[in-house]
């Protein structure tokens, strides 16, 4: 890179993007400002026109003393009164490292960094005619500029500049008036202040002074001030300051204007009252809390020969009247005030000054600064980080829009980092995704005790944090989609066991497990509900039952009781620390079966509706007044049918069939007959196509309105009521819609009577009943594959909620979940309700739909993601209501079952969302310039990463045929399979590898020697055996001996099954 000697500045064409995005072909500038010596004109003097930025030093580990560093400042003070044309700034520390320093220094009161909001006004006075300061641009995190029409603000945008302009800001730093630590009441004290600074360095003549002053006075107009209204607004700045009526007191100001204030409370005097109806309030919504102001204030005066330049900083800050366009304290002033005829050039600058002080790291030197070198250490780092776009690559009229997600600026504070370390970041990556709540304690129930001391002092925050229009939205929602599985799974059980348990009890023992779980386990965000594995598992009991004559019934409760056994034992234990081996590899092949298997099962339920409402395609339209459907007598009556007429005393030959009705031929088991019948009665019309636009409306629907918070339409609360609600207003539409049109579409079945269905049984089961007494001791036989069902359900589905990209703030509960879940289990055991435990898409849209997000964004700033909204109330009111639901069938028979089907699809294509395995599927047959920019892209052979893709992809694909086969019975042991080819891929992968492309899998020795090293610490010089744990009664064998026993023990049973 050469530079020719006679260049003395750079082009104004190459632009800067000040946030530090990586942008293709574009430079860093520290790449140019290392070999390059760059000339610059400056605006005072011709002095100072050579500089030296960013010259590259070799980095130091160690943060300097504060002694070092004071002595660097006084050198640095000194250094910069005196200008010559070949001196330079240079410094035995990189900007990197003295930024580094000046954020290290401990903070004081005055000092704490606030959010700032910076605005830009300009001035022009020529020919003595009178004008006025006026808002061209604001800044609160992105840029907006008044539009040229001057009637609206322009989109936020990423602010690009000058390069020149940067360097030509360095310069008024380094030439102007630097007063920090200002005591100022008033505008007018800070111009005078300024104005004696300059006048005391020989830079402004008397006979200007008052004319300046004048101008700094001068009231200022903002956009949100109606351009009609020509009566000023906010009263004049110089008549509020003439109606004060104590005096202030007026500081001295050496060069680096340095003074300490006792105190840092915002005074807002009488010359500083604020008219709030003139306050732009919908924008005041977006300033956040304790904000502070930024103004910069730049213009032509024809009066200038040489430029003014200051920068005030003022403590404490003040809020003065009219200067700024929201009612904030200003703390600091940016001002360039110059000769005629360089307009543009004071607004680059302006805008220089403006965007800096919104960057993260200068914003924060600019709080600390002690004197002129901290401010240029600061600039030369911001200078360090941005990019050069070439002029003839890029086009400086296009604004860029503001990204998506902005890269944390924290590495910027840490020192450098010695060779052979790893950065804190990538220590986070590596390290386990797994916190201590599945830390084996090595004491019996030690892990359930830990759990109930973590969620106790929360309990009471559960409920009062659900208080809020979010979580009606969520129970809401949640209820309706609960209620259709619920009453489907008893519908499915029902079939399967001849009515012995059906869908009341399904009802029910929802209701009662859920109300419990939902006020006593450690993650109340997980729904409870049934799954195919325990359909298929209570299919086979009944089967086995009914071949060798046994009371169903009763061997299912002593299998319950003894599942319940089984998975207090497994509490008692801390077996749930084994979770910790199910990394994103095992929980993503899951989670994403579960929303296929939603969606397949949602599709496939309006296919069915095809059978049950058949079309009538008639291929002869001539004929279709001769279509006829009638009742008939059945030909081959069943017993089942002989009976009911035999208790009704009815004869074949004496009914009319032919004039019954619909109900009464169904009633009596007559047989339809005729071209207009279908499969199950007379053809209905539309049918089958209206459901399909339900179905397909209700998805649709359902996502636009989800997606309506992010719209550019309605004001944001109410884009995010209707966002929140989207789901159930989705419901309540296609109710009203499908009730107003008419056509006899599926209707959701709730029961009306609370009784058991059968009248043969009762609410309580006797666990012996007619069987032999040894079945008791036989069921711990199928209580085994039930309590890996069980568990594999419950704590797989509990390990995806408590993720840490949710942000959980209250901790969670593995043993305490696993040990409500085997509580109710033999409760509804011993009362013949179905089992229930963790159902995956359920929880995850539960999670979904108590997302929080910050409030108050600036305007181009996507609202960042907090956590959830951790409660138990959403829950237990799920639960309460679908108990209540035998008193509301009025109402719930009025919703279409095709709606609900719509329902299920969205919640299993929504719960898609944030799974990484369908991001990596997207990239087969993707150029690679057309990926998009995956942190594991960046560490991992492309190769490696189809590698990974392909064996979860065939893992899914297993999981899928055994899940939809007869042998979904052990479909868990499948999935703990899972877990063993996740080990097996240590073997093709590299550690840094996995730590992208999924978690690392705990190591136990790893674990022994971080507890041995945390064991030294605490005894100090004592030997490591002098104070052991006591080791737990079970788990007598070595690790590693314990852990290939599992691992061949597991691999045995699942080869079996």
């Amino acid at each position: 890179c050469k530079s020719s000697p006679h260049s003395n500045q750079m082009t104004a064409g190459a632009k800067t993007i000040v946030s530090p995005f990586g942008v293709t072909g574009a430079l860093p500038v520290s790449c140019l400002l290392n070999k390059l010596t760059i000339k610059i004109e400056h605006l005072k003097t011709s002095c100072h026109r050579t500089l030296f930025v960013g010259v590259r030093m070799p980095r130091q580990s160690h943060r300097h003393h504060k002694g070092h560093g004071s002595r660097h400042r006084k050198r640095d003070r000194r250094a910069s009164s005196i200008v010559t044309s070949s001196s330079s700034l240079t410094s035995s520390d990189t900007p990197s490292q003295r930024v580094q320093f000046i954020l290290g220094n401990e903070e004081d009161a005055e000092h704490v960094s606030h959010e700032l909001f910076t605005e830009l006004d300009e001035i022009c006075v020529k020919d003595g005619k009178d004008a006025e300061w006026k808002e061209t641009a604001r800044w609160l995190k992105f840029e907006e500029d008044v539009e040229d029409g001057g009637e609206r603000w322009s989109k936020p945008y990423v602010a690009t500049l000058s390069l020149h302009s940067l360097f030509e800001l360095r310069s008024c730093i380094i030439n102007g008036s630097v007063l920090l630590d200002m005591r100022a009441d008033c505008i007018e004290e800070i111009a005078d202040m300024v104005l004696d600074h300059q006048e005391a360095s020989n830079e402004l003549d008397d006979s200007v002074r008052v004319r300046v002053r004048e101008a700094l006075l001068k009231r200022h107009h903002h956009q949100n001030e109606k351009k009609k209204n020509l009566i000023p607004i906010v009263r004049s700045i110089t008549e509020g300051a003439r109606k004060q009526s104590e005096p202030h007191l007026i500081g001295e100001f050496d060069g680096g204007c340095h003074t300490s204030m006792s105190y840092i409370k915002v005074e807002v005097m009488s010359c500083s009252q604020v008219d709030l109806s003139k306050v732009d309030l919908h924008f005041m919504k977006k300033i956040p809390e304790g904000a502070e102001a930024s103004n910069v204030l730049v213009g032509e005066l024809d009066f200038l020969e040489r430029p003014i330049v200051a920068f005030v900083r003022l403590s404490p800050a003040v809020l003065l009247t009219g200067l700024t366009e929201v009612p904030i304290p200003t703390r600091f002033l940016f001002i360039l005030l110059g000769p005629d005829g360089k307009a543009q050039q004071y607004h680059e600058i302006g805008r220089s000054m403006a965007t800096i002080m919104t960057d993260e790291i200068f914003h924060d030197v600019a709080y600390k600064a002690k004197d002129r070198s901290d401010l240029l250490a600061g600039i030369d780092e911001f200078l360090d980080q941005v990019t050069v776009l070439p002029p003839g690559e890029w086009d400086p009229s296009i604004r860029i829009e503001p990204p998506k997600k902005v890269p944390s600026q924290e590495k910027r504070k840490m020192p450098g980092v010695p060779n052979g370390t790893v950065c804190q970041e990538e220590e986070e990556l590596h390290a386990e995704h797994h916190g201590p709540e599945l830390q084996r304690t090595g004491r019996l129930f030690g892990g359930l005790v830990l759990d109930i001391k973590r969620k106790a002092p929360f309990y009471w925050s559960d409920f009062k944090d659900g208080l809020s229009l979010q979580c009606v939205a969520s129970f809401l929602f949640l209820y309706c989609a609960c209620m259709s599985p619920v009453i489907t799974f008893g519908g499915l059980l029902g079939e399967a066991t001849e009515g012995r348990i059906s869908a009341i009890e399904s009802l029910f023992g929802a209701s009662m497990t859920g109300v419990a779980y939902s006020l006593f386990a450690g993650q109340p965000l997980t729904i409870l509900g049934s799954t195919g594995p325990v359909l298929v598992f209570e299919k086979i009991l009944f089967k086995f039952c009914k071949d060798y004559d046994l009371s169903y019934l009763s061997l299912r409760t002593c299998i319950g009781l003894w599942t319940a056994l089984l998975c207090l034992l497994l509490v008692a234990t801390d077996a749930s620390s084994l979770v910790c081996y199910i990394t994103r590899f095992t929980e993503e092949a899951f989670a994403a079966l579960i929303c296929l298997i939603f969606i397949y099962e949602a599709l496939e339920k309006l296919f069915h509706l095809g059978e049950l409402y058949p079309y009538n395609a008639y291929s002869d339209l001539d004929k279709l007044t001769l279509a006829y459907c009638k009742c008939a007598e059945p030909d081959n009556p069943s017993n089942e049918t002989l009976e009911i007429w035999n208790e009704r005393n009815i004869t074949a030959s004496a009914v009319p069939w032919a004039n019954l009705t619909v109900k009464e031929c169904i009633s009596l088991h007559g047989h339809f007959a005729g071209t207009a019948c279908g499969h199950h009665g007379p053809y209905t019309p539309d049918v089958l196509f209206w459901s399909a636009i339900l179905f397909f409306s209700t998805f649709f629907m359902s996502a636009f309105l989800k997606q309506f918070k992010t719209s550019r339409y309605f004001p944001t609360k109410v884009r995010s009521m209707i966002s929140d609600f989207a789901v159930f207003l989705t419901i309540v539409f296609m109710v009203l819609i499908d009730f107003a049109i008419g056509v006899p579409s599926q209707k959701l079945k709730v029961p009306s009577k609370f009784q058991p269905t059968r009248d043969d049984r009762g609410w309580f089961i006797n666990p012996i009943g007619r069987n032999p007494w040894w079945t008791a001791l036989a069921a711990s036989i199928p209580a085994l594959l039930c309590t890996i069902l069980i568990f594999m359900d419950q704590q797989i589905t509990a390990v995806i909620i408590n993720r840490k990209e949710h942000k959980l703030l209250k901790g969670c509960g593995y043993h305490l979940d696993l040990l409500m879940v085997g509580v109710m289990l033999a409760v509804c055991s011993i009362m013949g309700l179905p089992w229930f435990v963790a159902a995956t898409v359920l929880s995850i849209s539960h999670v979904n739909s108590l997302k929080l997000e910050s409030e108050s964004s600036a305007p181009g700033e996507q609202p960042r993601f907090l956590g959830i909204r951790e409660q138990r109330l959403t829950g237990l009111v799920i639960f309460l209501l679908m108990g209540l639901s035998v008193f509301m069938t009025r109402v719930l028979k009025l919703i279409p079952m095709p709606v609900l089907y719509g329902v299920f699809l969205y919640m299993g294509a929504s719960s898609l969302k944030g799974i990484q395995f369908f991001d990596r599927l997207k990239l087969f047959g993707m150029p690679a310039k057309h990926q998009p920019d995956f942190i594991y892209l960046r560490h991992v052979p492309l190769r490696k990463v189809h590698l990974f893709t392909v064996t979860q992809l065939t893992c899914l694909v297993l999981l899928w045929v055994i899940k939809t086969s007869p042998a979904a019975i052990v479909f868990p042991m499948m999935v703990l399979a899972l877990v063993f080819i996740r080990k097996v891929l240590d073997l093709c992968f590299s550690k840094r590898e996995l730590s992208y492309l999924d978690d690392l899998m705990p190591e136990w020795k790893k674990k022994n020697l971080d507890d041995a090293s945390k064991k030294t610490e605490e005894v100090d010089t004592r030997p490591l055996t002098a104070k052991k744990a006591r080791p737990h009664p079970l788990f007598f064998l070595t690790p590693t001996i314990w852990k290939h026993s599992c691992f061949i023990l597991c691999s045995f049973v699942s080869l079996v099954f």
